[in-house]
């Protein structure tokens, strides 16, 4: 089942995880307060499902919300949700192949709407 997490860490921040049964799909930065991680998981349950993908590999621009398909510095392909304002949402883990960074997005654009959210306390 895909649902959002947010965490505390150790220094009392937040951060947003996505995940699918025990798997961490995406994560956010660590925010300074609770509402602001509840504010991007709502901005990401409103703009991801129609978001456009751009492939940076293949030197594609976008604006606006948006997944970006990108190569690590070891040559395997991760990828990111961009806010409006270009600041990155929630990033990937990196993957060996394109298709499997495809395959985590269409898994976000179909869940993310209705994914439940589990909060720290």
């Amino acid at each position: 089942m895909h649902k959002f997490k947010i965490l505390k860490t150790e220094k009392g921040e937040f951060r947003v995880q996505f995940v699918y049964n025990a798997e961490v799909m995406v994560w956010s930065e660590n925010y300074a307060s609770k509402a602001s991680a509840k504010n991007c998981v709502e901005s990401l349950k409103k703009n991801a499902p129609a978001a456009p993908v751009v492939d940076l590999t293949k030197q594609e621009t976008g604006s606006g919300y948006r997944f970006e398909i990108d190569e690590a510095k070891n040559g395997e392909t991760f990828l990111r949700f961009r806010a409006a304002n270009g600041e990155i949402m929630v990033r990937s883990e990196t993957y060996k192949s394109k298709s499997s960074a495809k395959n985590c997005i269409e898994s976000i654009q179909k869940r993310v709407a209705e994914a439940a959210v589990e909060e720290a306390e």
